[in-house]
């Protein structure tokens, strides 16, 4: 015991120090050079220069001439892990406003590139009012700085960092929320401005409540068609070798960042994500919501999931070479995309039903000549004769997915993909969900529809309409197909309480940082995207989404001819039920009282529901 005793006495002097806030710092200003004059609104290194955030005076500030990506530092001469850190808000109408959502970094190179953040400020400033908030890091910095927000010249009246002299360690490391925090840093500050070029990052992504860090060298780029065009821009993120991201079960080097500006659930992906679980898809994409920082600049809550590509754990189909040009080897794999915008890519083709197709792999710099007119003559193939090579289970899994979820735009983007060897084409994964779950003014409200999204307005690349027609509505074969999966799905525990509540818990999870993202994106109150109606809050999005599900099972059992009655699953006729037991079909009619008799099909017996297989 006595020893145990010396060595808490010997430690007590270091932790007593990071437990207080230390010293307040001083050094050497750093940050960005040029300033606004004010009364000429011009360039200037005299006027409200950076030097005046650290002047304690709280009728100065720094105001620099660029609106966006500015900031004022120090450089501390050695590394501190900082403690504290304090600001003041210009003295001006709208400077309190101007401070929220300012970020503070620690670096030890002097660019940056290796900055993490320290602390956002969530809540406006005071004017001529210092503001402290406690920072939970335990890695030393050199170079500590303020971002200010987005368009607002970095307005800050002081600045004060405090802290102790030390290397530290990344035992605890900040997070902006409880989302992880995914925050990148480009080289020379430049900003992604298209999806071709890269733009070389160090990506760092902050979770486990600041215990776990994944800090590797990479690229960023923007990525995405419609999305593009929002002022909350999607990325790609590339690192330079395969990385295990979050909870994700991949490993591998291309990851997407995708705004849901238009979703102001920020949860309607996710919640696609988890139909396509359920609903058996052999492939669905990882996603998870995530805070993002761009060179210190909160940009707000995204969703971190998979690039749709082919990799091991992701679309798994046999990767081809340039010289796989005849035999076996030439029959895949391919991963394609019936894409509405084939016409703005490089690989692609016009298939014979007139549906638009770009080949996603191999990739437009490796395929050959005989690559692109094999999968051309075999997606043909298809389309005549779809019965012999589509695969029916992925394509109406994928199908329901589209539904349920009321997703508009099922068909204007859809995945497919043959592999080596085989002699069907698959359909998935599923994509691309901003606008389902009553989101799209094209649909609104869908529950007074009679008939399927797809069929009415939904916006369909080609004639995909006309070939989906062909499928779901034509063939007597494949609506009982789709019923047998509809029922193993909702006897799999497919809900409407199971639904809802996973709209709670990710409700729950999200509120935080969408409370930051609706500050950095003030939409809550304006039609975005495809929005139908403006709900006017979170809470409200959010119980619209709810209500939908709830409402939208009801719908898809009635479109199915579906009666959801909780029961076992026989695999065979079974002795379980007596011969004398009344059997029914779903539609009522009574077919007998013998289980040994029945063909394929779905009864009740007994009161209870039974696929016979």
């Amino acid at each position: 015991m006595r020893h145990i005793i010396l060595l808490l006495l010997l430690m007590a002097p270091s932790l007593s120090a990071i437990a207080d806030d230390g010293k307040k710092l001083t050094g050497t200003v750093i940050g960005t050079e040029i300033s606004v004059d004010y009364t000429t609104l011009k360039e200037s290194t005299t006027a409200n220069t950076r030097e005046m955030a650290f002047d304690g005076d709280l009728n100065t500030c720094f105001a620099s001439y660029e609106r966006s990506y500015t900031w004022a530092g120090l450089d501390l001469g050695s590394k501190h892990i900082i403690t504290k850190v304090g600001w003041a808000p210009r003295n001006y109408a709208t400077g309190p406003k101007r401070v929220q959502l300012g970020v503070f970094e620690g670096a030890n190179r002097e660019d940056f590139m290796d900055a993490l953040p320290l602390y956002i400020i969530t809540e406006e400033g005071v004017i001529g009012q210092m503001s402290y908030a406690t920072v939970n890091c335990s890695r030393g910095f050199r170079y500590v700085r303020y971002v200010g927000p987005s368009d607002v010249r970095c307005n800050v009246a002081e600045l004060e960092f405090y802290g102790v002299a030390g290397e530290g360690d990344d035992t605890h490391l900040s997070q902006l929320t409880n989302l992880p925090t995914v925050s990148i840093h480009t080289l020379n500050g430049e900003i992604p401005y298209d999806k071709e070029h890269d733009i070389q990052s160090q990506i760092a992504i902050i979770s486990d409540n600041g215990t776990k860090l994944l800090y590797q060298p990479g690229g960023i780029r923007e990525r995405g068609n419609t999305s593009r065009a929002f002022p909350k821009k999607p990325y790609r993120i590339k690192f330079e070798k395969k990385q295990n991201v979050l909870d994700a079960p991949v490993k591998a080097k291309k990851w997407t960042l995708i705004n849901n500006y238009g979703d102001k659930t920020l949860m309607r992906n996710l919640l696609a994500f988890d139909l396509s679980r359920r609903m058996g898809m052999p492939y669905t994409p990882y996603g998870a919501a995530v805070d993002v920082l761009l060179n210190g600049e909160y940009k707000g809550c995204y969703q971190l999931c998979d690039q749709i590509e082919v990799n091991p754990g992701r679309v798994e189909i046999t990767e081809m070479t340039p010289e796989d040009n005849s035999g076996e080897a030439l029959t895949g794999g391919y991963f394609i995309e019936v894409d509405a915008y084939a016409n703005d890519e490089t690989s692609k083709f016009t298939s014979i039903m007139g549906n638009p197709v770009t080949i996603k792999s191999p990739d437009e710099d490796k395929i050959t000549n005989e690559q692109h007119e094999y999968i051309q003559q075999y997606f043909n193939m298809m389309e005549k004769d779809w019965k012999t090579y589509l695969d029916l289970n992925t394509f109406l899994r994928h199908f329901l997915v589209g539904e349920l979820s009321g997703n508009s735009d099922t068909y204007w983007s859809t995945y497919m993909y043959k592999d080596r060897g085989e002699d069907i084409i698959h359909t998935g994964p599923v994509w691309d969900f901003d606008l389902a779950f009553e989101n799209d003014q094209r649909s609104y409200p869908i529950m007074e529809m009679t008939d399927y999204v797809y069929a009415t307005t939904g916006s369909c690349a080609g004639n995909m309409r006309m070939f989906v027609n062909s499928i779901v509505k034509d063939d007597e074969d494949v609506k009982a197909q789709l019923l047998d999966i509809w029922d193993e799905v909702r006897q799999g525990g497919l809900t409407a309480e199971s639904m809802t509540a996973d709209i709670d818990l990710m409700e729950q999870q999200l509120q935080q940082s969408q409370r930051l993202n609706f500050l950095r994106w003030p939409i809550m109150d304006e039609i975005v995207h495809g929005n139908p109606v403006i709900w006017g809050s979170y809470e409200a999005e959010v119980q619209n989404v709810r209500r939908y599900v709830q409402e939208r099972i009801v719908w898809m059992d009635n479109k199915l001819g579906y009666t959801y009655i909780p029961s076992g699953i026989l695999p065979s006729p079974s002795t379980l039920y007596p011969a004398s037991s009344a059997i029914y079909t779903l539609d009522g009619r009574y077919v007998g009282n013998k289980v040994q008799d029945l063909s394929a099909g779905i009864y009740i017996v007994g009161g209870k529901k039974v696929i016979i297989r």
